[in-house]
């Protein structure tokens, strides 16, 4: 297996002024190590899950003036795509790699879970670690800590997944562009899958509405 870590270097390409030229930057540098991710994890999802997953690293096609100041890449049960389904994420920012399960505002069945959501707030509020975040909208960086993250906080986000079109939901892991973790293929592989082993039961709530 070909090493895959993260350096500067990689996390540095958000820095570079220009569409052409940070999109350039991201095919050389961060997009071979995105696909391999992708390769590398696509078995280990599907067995997770119990059906065929398969990854898709982020194109940022419909650019046409901003570059892009994060990119990813995901996955899904589907071939095509994965924005319209509940699904995996490992990406950058400028300041940490984020490993996410995620909903965003594509999916048709984004209300349905958000009921599913609500009805399970106690048991999800459990059963994810503390140092993990969540997020209400996947073109930031920040999120919110979930140790802060009271029932109240949990179900809001749940009625605004059912109400609000535009809304989101993620959760998952920040890891510090400086973290050693990052250099080291196995830890972060383990990582990895490990984060996603914690994710299972909000992938799990979405399955009932894909059959």
């Amino acid at each position: 297996m070909e090493k895959i870590t993260f350096t500067d270097k990689d996390f540095d390409v958000f820095k570079i002024d220009g569409l052409d030229q940070r999109m350039n930057a991201i095919k050389e540098t961060i997009r071979p190590k995105l696909e391999q991710l992708g390769n590398q994890l696509s078995p280990f999802l599907s067995v997770l899950v119990g059906e065929e997953i398969y990854s898709h690293v982020a194109k940022h096609a419909r650019r046409t003036v901003n570059p892009p100041n994060d990119t990813w890449v995901a996955w899904s049960t589907s071939k095509r795509g994965y924005k319209a389904l509940p699904h995996f994420q490992v990406g950058l920012w400028s300041t940490h790699l984020f490993i996410w399960f995620a909903m965003i505002y594509e999916a048709p069945n984004k209300s349905m879970y958000g009921k599913q959501l609500l009805e399970q707030a106690d048991q999800i509020l459990h059963q994810i670690p503390k140092d993990f975040v969540w997020s209400v909208d996947h073109t930031k960086p920040e999120g919110i800590n979930h140790q802060f993250v009271k029932k109240e906080e949990l179900e809001r986000m749940s009625e605004e997944l059912i109400r609000i079109k535009k809304s989101e939901l993620l959760c998952g892991l920040h890891i510090d562009r400086n973290d050693p973790i990052l250099k080291d293929t196995d830890q972060l592989l383990e990582k990895i899958e490990d984060t996603f082993r914690h994710l299972l039961p909000l992938y799990k709530l979405a399955k009932p509405l894909q059959d």
